[in-house]
């Protein structure tokens, strides 16, 4: 059987060639690209991050990779980000006092961690959700931060009979989302190219969830 297609979006953000390599080392058949009609067409297309959340927010869209996303999304193709890729998939980042939209995928507000020390840097464990498909068996590793900024809340609201969100949290001063799983839709605050063999297993566990196709 044939290894799923990841396409790694490239759209000028850092640390791109780590998370291709790390999917690689996972399983996938993971490939950088900038070609919208292949990213569509993948098995999963992963959203890498680094940076200012108005810049990577501004990079997706001259890219129409905005437009990508939701379509997968609409047809229930996998996408997970990663970073400041998880952080633009909500409605409205604010750095230094300066808001800028994200992509609104999830409602709420990406904001400052209220922490005595930032940027939040190294190893840390999470609050893995019961029933997480990304945490399956690696419930109690840690996973590499590097990030001053973080959603602190959910602010979803889920009508009687749907599907709940998956939320892992984790804690730097406040408390914040470390990764939700929500439908087609995955993304992790941590990088999981960085956590050693538990970033694997987790990537690992993402690729086991997506069909496989040829392309």
């Amino acid at each position: 059987m044939s290894a799923p297609v990841v396409a790694v979006l490239d759209y000028g953000s850092g640390n791109v060639h780590s998370a291709v390599k790390a999917l690689q080392e996972a399983g996938a058949d993971a490939r950088l690209t900038s070609d919208r009609a292949f990213a569509q067409a993948a098995d999963g297309l992963v959203v890498p991050g680094v940076g200012a959340f108005a810049h990577v927010a501004e990079a997706l869209r001259d890219q129409r990779a905005d437009e990508v996303i939701d379509r997968r999304l609409a047809g229930g193709r996998k996408v997970l980000g990663i970073c400041v890729g998880m952080q633009v998939l909500f409605e409205r980042g604010v750095e230094r006092g300066v808001g800028a939209e994200g992509l609104g995928q999830w409602p709420g507000v990406v904001t400052e961690l209220d922490a005595p020390v930032l940027p939040h840097m190294g190893w840390d464990t999470v609050e893995a959700a019961p029933d997480s498909v990304l945490f399956r068996g690696i419930e109690h590793e840690r996973f590499y931060f590097v990030h001053s900024y973080g959603a602190q809340k959910w602010d979803l609201e889920i009508a009687k009979g749907f599907p709940h969100p998956k939320l892992t949290w984790a804690e730097h001063g406040s408390r914040f989302l470390a990764a939700v799983e929500f439908g087609p839709l995955s993304a992790t605050q941590f990088h999981p190219e960085k956590s050693g063999q538990a970033g694997i297993r987790m990537l690992s566990n993402w690729i086991d969830s997506l069909g496989a196709t040829t392309l």
